[in-house]
């Protein structure tokens, strides 16, 4: 975010935009994805501060960076698995604030993984974010997954 924000407020203006137009095909709209309020914003906040490790395309990496393609929704299946989610560090310690990260978790996991959501999946709020990433996960992340 800090070397975008030396190219100004039109730099990420016309991100914005070019996000905005690309998203236009009708694949995926606010509301086709419950707790998405900003199917744009949602998409710029996961192109600064999630793709950089999970890839555009969500398939992470084997070292460090678990795929989120066809996978993080499988955690809500498993006791515990929703918490995981939000306690994970890159979710946990983001600099958004906890709306924005809800909006950004529920839109990758529509986004990329849509297919293994639960029939009774609740969208993440503000306030579930805000009480999960107070008791961030680290190191025993691992072994928690």
């Amino acid at each position: 975010m800090k070397r975008l924000a030396r190219f100004g407020a039109p730099a990420l203006l016309a991100l914005a935009l070019a996000v905005r137009a690309a998203g236009s095909t009708g694949e995926l709209t606010e509301t086709t994805l419950p707790g998405v309020d900003d199917l744009a914003a949602a998409r710029v906040d996961y192109m600064l501060k999630c793709q950089g490790c999970h890839h555009p395309d969500g398939s992470g990496n084997a070292v460090n960076t678990p795929p989120l393609a066809g996978q993080v929704a499988r955690f809500l299946h498993v006791a515990g698995g929703r918490a995981f989610i939000a306690r994970v560090p890159g979710v946990a310690s983001t600099d958004l604030d906890d709306r924005r990260t809800a909006r950004v978790l529920n839109y990758s996991l529509y986004r990329f993984d849509r297919a293994h959501l639960p029939a009774d999946f609740t969208p993440y709020t503000a306030q579930e974010i805000g009480r999960l990433r107070r008791a961030p996960l680290r190191l025993e992340r691992a072994a928690w997954r």
